[in-house]
């Protein structure tokens, strides 16, 4: 059976317009390790590249280049002499393919920059081959690939030098969506229901190699037990393996990342830098835009606060799970998911993991609303206890230009969501709570966003909208 590409639907057609186009094409795809991208390339190909060669994670300068060279002559067919530098090496890749014959001419360099050894001026040779040869070659389709986010946006997306401004298209491939993951298992032959689905999204973060590993004919429980708690586990070292090869300097990463993992409401830049015991300055800056770009955390604004109050929370649902069930446990249970089934730890961590999981569709319950049209802002809201009042949040607010505001709640529940009173007289204060701090004068809806629905009492009629599960599962539109 041939391999097929799951969703893409966007990414595949901005490389098909560029096979079309009549221009010599550089092809930038990055995003974080394991979300597909060679899959991508390779499939879209159907790996009939007229050169390709990858880099070698922490390999010398001596065997990239060896490699290098060993592809360049098994795809012209002849020998060409191993050079000591990659001036040389890209002349001969000049070389080979100024000789080929094709109408269209596909180049693919994946983990580019593994490629870039110190000291090595791999960068300055690049864009050398590119800026004097290959970009007036209309034949010329280059994809470049890369894990390493923080390289390819510093040295090729945002470069300053030579190849400032020399991708002609950028391609940012991000982690499954449920529609996506569901195609996916599907193709897979594992049959869950959406529940299921969305709980194994919830721990696996959509990333189509963790979703591989995934047995049919097992449960998610003893799934997940395989993959992070047995003997061998597949997925148990993957985290630390993860950030050392998206990030040269990992460990301020990870200390980043694990720091908001015990801030579920986020912190801001000042608090992290307070927190971390870093000085003030750009580097920092960087840091955290290097981590959102690898979709581990997000920006949000609080509901009425200036940009500088920006507060950054950790939404990569894998890390969340492994930080808080992984990380510290040493394999002495190997069935602790699965034992850990109707456990307070467990449906605490769900509840806040359904809620990240809402972020991440955001699309899909703009939709599921009718508002995609209408200009909106996402954020949230928060008011400490003082005098009167014990203080609220919102984590999910739809500020929308047409004068209405959605105070959404996310509920992870086996069944329809029944509303209490006590319930319902929460949902209140907080709406008023929230219309007195904010002073607003637009309409606010109480949303919810649930798994199965609201179970009709006579409380579920203050509900103005209501999101499901299978409106999550939804496509983009």
């Amino acid at each position: 059976m041939a391999a097929q590409i799951i969703g893409r639907k966007q990414e595949q057609e901005t490389l098909a317009t560029c096979c079309k186009s009549d221009k010599a094409e550089l092809i930038a795809i990055y995003g974080r390790r394991r979300v597909g991208k060679t899959y991508l390339v390779k499939t879209f190909f159907k790996e009939k590249f007229d050169f390709y060669v990858t880099g070698i994670y922490k390999g010398s300068k001596k065997e990239q280049l060896a490699f290098f060279n060993k592809q360049l002559c098994d795809y012209a067919k002849v020998p060409y002499p191993l050079a000591d530098n990659w001036f040389d090496a890209f002349d001969q890749l000049k070389h080979y393919l100024s000789g080929c014959k094709k109408d269209r001419i596909v180049v693919f360099i994946d983990e580019l920059p593994w490629l870039d050894t110190p000291r090595s001026r791999f960068v300055k040779a690049f864009e050398l081959f590119w800026n004097s040869w290959a970009s007036d070659q209309p034949r010329i389709k280059l994809v470049v690939c890369g894990s390493a986010t923080t390289w390819m946006i510093s040295h090729l997306l945002g470069s300053k030098g030579g190849l400032h401004n020399r991708v002609t298209r950028r391609i940012k491939l991000s982690p499954f969506t449920l529609a996506e993951t569901e195609a996916f298992l599907q193709s897979q032959h594992i049959v869950w229901n959406r529940y299921q689905i969305a709980e194994a999204y919830m721990i696996l973060g959509g990333t189509p190699y963790y979703l591989q590993l995934l047995k049919k004919g097992y449960s998610l429980s003893q799934n997940i037990d395989f993959l992070f708690f047995s003997e061998n586990a597949e997925l148990r070292d993957e985290y630390g393996f993860l950030f050392r090869s998206l990030f040269s300097d990992s460990a301020i990463y990870r200390a980043t990342v694990e720091l908001l993992g015990r801030k579920a409401k986020g912190m801001t830049r000042a608090e992290l830098l307070t927190a971390l015991r870093l000085p003030a300055g750009g580097t920092f800056s960087e840091i955290l835009e290097n981590l959102c770009n690898c979709d581990f955390i997000r920006p949000y604004a609080a509901f009425g606060k200036k940009e500088r109050d920006v507060l950054y929370q950790l939404t990569d649902l894998f890390t969340l799970f492994y930080l808080r069930f992984v990380r510290n446990r040493n394999g002495r249970d190997e069935h602790l998911w699965s034992n850990m089934i109707d456990s307070a730890e467990r449906r605490a961590w769900s509840g806040y993991s359904f809620e990240q999981l809402c972020l991440h569709h955001l699309p899909q319950i703009k939709t599921r609303l009718g508002i995609n049209g209408i200009q909106s802002d996402v954020c949230s809201w928060f008011v400490p206890a003082a005098e009167g009042h014990k203080g609220a949040q919102i984590d999910l607010l739809i500020d929308r230009r047409d004068q209405i505001i959605n105070l959404c709640e996310m509920k992870f529940s086996t069944s329809e969501y029944e509303i209490t009173k006590r319930y319902n007289d929460e949902m209140q204060a907080r709406r008023e709570l929230f219309r007195a701090q904010t002073r607003t004068k637009k309409a606010l809806h109480l949303t919810m966003v649930t798994t199965y629905g609201i179970k009709e009492n006579p409380y579920s009629g203050m509900i103005q909208s209501q999101v499901t599960l299978d409106d999550l599962f939804r496509e983009k539109e």
